[in-house]
């Protein structure tokens, strides 16, 4: 049950922290902020060796880090965000909406490799860390509360899919949210506010959960601002999907409605069929399950669980079964959230007359932590405790002399293992959505295509007829071919 009942606002927090230990001003516990920049010094560290081994075997997982590389280095190089691995010309504001990864722009500036992007992406998550645990202790007057449960958010699942995953803009959505659920705990109107709004510029399906920060203001009984603010993330939600992504576009619409609107077989649905079914799945709840389950299901104690409804809305009634599960990155903004809607939950039961209530509040925390250390052998940071995760096998090793075989700034036509490692220094294309374009060289993937194509210099021929290709490199699983 949500308890949406309101709290007197807290004395304006300037967000400075309190390193010396002592109280500060606003009755909050004392909370110094070096244990948890230690922890979020490590988490971070276990991020990125995860991110870097898994790019330096040549295990990228899609082909988003290549898009995400290509699209800061064009920000980089104060151009127009074009990402010709989508297709030729192809502007990746008329896909999804979010100029935040503009910000990564200097730093390519020193650091020209998609490897600086999942740096920031280790960063980033681990800055929720520092919020989770800091918040936590000040809240619940325990720094072993706020260290198990910086852990435990550290370690959660969603959190570790996204960090396999590759980059993903939603990174910059992750310590925003947690600011904007820590200035809500806390309350700091305003402040939420304030850090909730720019989540426009993430991604646009973020405007919807702009809009549920204002309705928990507007229960939280600042209706003029919870108003102002629901409304804003609406209209920013329609202005993005209805104006400036169709203007982006060149197919003029935006094309992610299909994900609701067709079924696997692209076949029209109707809308209550798509609601149907959506309810009716096994995976879409199980996911859902143990979302509320590494917070001990207490996060439902607070209006702060609303918060999850917008990512959780679409999830549900999208037909692509990649967004169902607990896989890929999409789970990753619901962590600080759960967490500190735990927090809130556990605060909230302090005071209950039921007895049974109460305790379970002072024993929840430590659960979640342990709940997070055991699951965290089942997770993809558990790799990292094997030496098979930093071994580069004979297929890294052909595809990294396949990736030296293009020259620098040649525009190029790859496949997905390929491509992040080509962005940073070429114009590059993915095999399939090049039509228009006649690069300079091909570099397949011979292990990516139907095992009946085994000829590379045929398959060059039936991708790009007008031209022709001769091959320059050649392995077992590789192949490089240069334009005659």
């Amino acid at each position: 049950m949500l308890d949406v009942q309101n709290r007197p606002a807290e004395e304006a927090d300037t967000g400075a922290p309190d390193a010396a230990g002592t109280t500060p001003p606003d009755g909050l516990a004392p909370a110094p902020l070096r244990p948890y920049l230690v922890l979020a010094a490590v988490l971070c560290g276990l991020y990125f060796l995860y991110s870097w081994a898994q790019y330096a075997t040549f295990r990228t997982p899609s082909w988003d880090l290549g898009i995400f590389g290509q699209s800061v280095r064009a920000y980089a190089e104060f151009r127009a965000p074009v990402v010709d691995i989508k297709g030729p010309g192809f502007h990746i504001l008329g896909d999804h909406f979010s100029p935040v990864t503009a910000l990564l722009a200097p730093l390519y500036w020193v650091w020209s490799s998609p490897v600086a992007l999942l740096f920031a992406q280790a960063a980033l998550f681990a800055l929720g860390a520092v919020i989770v645990g800091r918040t936590t202790q000040q809240i619940l007057g325990s720094r072993a509360a706020g260290i198990g449960l910086a852990l435990a958010y550290g370690l959660s699942w969603g959190l570790q899919e996204a960090v396999k995953s590759d980059f993903h803009e939603i990174a910059f959505a992750v310590p925003m949210l947690a600011l904007t659920c820590r200035a809500l705990l806390l309350g700091r109107w305003t402040a939420a506010a304030a850090w909730a709004a720019p989540l426009v510029l993430v991604k646009e399906d973020m405007g919807l959960t702009v809009s549920m920060v204002g309705v928990v203001l507007f229960l939280k009984g600042q209706k003029r601002l919870g108003a102002a603010l629901a409304g804003f993330g609406a209209a920013a939600f329609a202005l993005t999907v209805l104006v400036l992504i169709p203007a982006a576009s060149r197919v003029g619409e935006y094309d992610y409605w299909s994900k609701i609107e067709k079924t696997g077989q692209g076949t029209d649905t109707s809308f209550v069929q798509v609601v149907g079914d959506a309810l009716g799945s096994g995976e879409r709840w199980q996911m859902v399950f143990y979302l509320l389950a590494i917070t001990g299901f207490l996060a439902l104690r607070s209006p702060l669980v609303l918060l999850v409804l917008p990512t959780l809305g679409w999830r549900f009634i999208s037909q692509d079964p990649n967004h169902w599960g607990m896989h890929w990155h999409y789970s990753a903004i619901l962590m600080p959230v759960v967490f500190l809607a735990l927090v809130d939950g556990v605060r909230a039961v302090r005071t209950s007359p039921r007895a049974w209530l109460a305790a379970y509040g002072k024993v929840v925390v430590p659960v979640a932590t342990a709940v997070a250390l055991v699951l965290a052998a089942n997770l993809p940071l558990w790799e990292l405790t094997k030496p098979a995760t930093y071994r580069s096998d004979a297929r890294a090793e052909q595809a990294r002399a396949a990736v030296d075989a293009v020259p620098e700034g040649a525009s190029v036509e790859a496949d997905v293992s390929l491509l992040a490692h080509l962005t940073a220094d070429h114009r590059v294309y993915w095999v399939g959505t090049a039509k228009g374009a006649t690069p300079d060289y091909l570099a397949f993937d011979l292990r990516g295509w139907s095992q009946q194509v085994s000829d590379p210099e045929l398959l060059a021929s039936q991708l790009h007829p007008k031209a022709r290709y001769e091959i320059t490199h050649r392995s077992e699983g590789f192949a490089v071919l240069k334009r005659a």
